[in-house]
């Protein structure tokens, strides 16, 4: 399998369990560099990105989640367009209305953001013009931000109140402005998993389903998966190869990002995942998903240290500046909720690697 792995050929299912079973964390990692190596070199990316989460009012109530809430609780939110417009403002410094000073800030070295990272709750209330307004409005007065919006279970809650189903809800919002889709949602696919995290959530099938449909449409997506709460490595390795067979078939994800579980405030409880498995997960991912040129270390739930280490068990990005995270710190994050460019570049560095700072496409951007 050592000799398989090395030489690119495509795991099976009981060669990725055996993989995620063995205690040669050296191996793997060893694997798994030489993997992310033949796919990207020794670069390691970062982008300035922005997150924003509209409301955190929702109509489902997963089990592991600490961060939704029902209209009139404690600690829940609802921003307008222009709340997100005025948080947008203050970090990129200009806009349409301000000529080409917030492409100038953008570019700098010490400002501004490439990107902005929209995820929320299923707003009970809001309709679909809500959502085109939105992008819409985000587009037309920050021109060069790349919009990348919610998740596969968002769009599916957007087709249903729009009648519009899939391809229809898609369509317009890639009309009003929409560039790109996380991968949120995901969780794990196992039925029975699922149905002890988030049985309120749309399926496995149906979140395939949308992924396909956004690929088709021309929209590139990421995938995650949510680990160490109730699943299993078998669980695991299932995840990975449903993302693997929809891989093959559109080539429209750009990245997989394993997210490592948080307890606290949540019903599944629990406890945080160890930097072993989080290795782990890493090394396997980028092994079994031969077909992902990229493979994020999330560091807002990995931590500093070990997004570090991971570039060496696999991973080839680390993701951004972030400035506000309000889901995983709702579940007891223990980082901060942004770095700048500096100090991601930083990082990179001091794990050996070749920082890249890139747009929403792994394109090389800045210096």
């Amino acid at each position: 399998m050592e000799d398989k792995a090395l030489s690119g050929g495509r795991l099976t299912r009981k060669e990725a369990i055996g993989l995620f079973e063995s205690d040669d964390i050296f191996l793997l990692g060893r694997l798994a560099a030489s993997a992310a190596v033949k796919k990207n070199g020794n670069k390691a990316y970062f982008i300035r990105n922005m997150h924003i989460n509209p409301t955190n009012v929702c109509v489902n109530r997963c089990r592991f989640c600490a961060f939704s809430r029902s209209r009139g609780d404690k600690g829940a939110f609802e921003l307008s367009i222009g709340d997100i417009l005025s948080k947008l403002a203050s970090v990129t410094k200009g806009g349409r209305n301000s000529g080409a000073t917030g492409q100038k800030r953008l570019q700098g070295s010490n400002g501004g953001i490439r990107e902005v990272h929209i995820v929320g709750g299923l707003h009970p209330d809001r309709p679909f013009g809500y959502y085109l307004d939105m992008v819409s409005s985000i587009k037309e007065r920050f021109p060069f931000l790349h919009i990348k919006a919610f998740t596969a279970v968002e769009i599916d809650y957007m087709s249903k109140i729009s009648g519009l189903g899939l391809s229809g809800t898609l369509s317009r919002l890639k009309k009003s402005g929409l560039d790109s889709m996380p991968g949120g949602g995901a969780e794990i696919f196992d039925r029975s998993v699922r149905e002890r995290l988030c049985p309120e959530k749309i399926s496995a099938d149906r979140w395939l389903e949308v992924m396909k449909a956004a690929h088709k449409e021309g929209i590139r997506t990421n995938a995650t998966m949510l680990y160490g709460h109730v699943e299993d490595y078998t669980h695991r390795v299932d995840h990975l190869l449903r993302l693997r067979k929809l891989q093959d078939k559109t080539g429209g994800f750009q990245t997989f990002i394993p997210l490592a579980y948080h307890p606290k405030n949540t019903d599944i409880k629990g406890k945080y995942t160890s930097g072993i498995d989080d290795l782990k997960t890493i090394a396997v991912s980028r092994l079994v998903l031969d077909n992902f040129d990229h493979i994020k270390a999330y560091w807002i739930m990995l931590g500093e240290k070990i997004s570090q280490l991971a570039l060496n068990f696999g991973a080839d990005d680390i993701d951004g500046t972030i400035i506000e995270e309000k889901i995983t710190h709702s579940a007891g994050a223990l980082t901060g909720e942004g770095l700048t460019a500096v100090q991601l570049s930083h990082m990179i560095k001091k794990a050996g690697k070749v920082p890249v700072e890139r747009d929403s496409f792994y394109r090389k951007v800045g210096q």
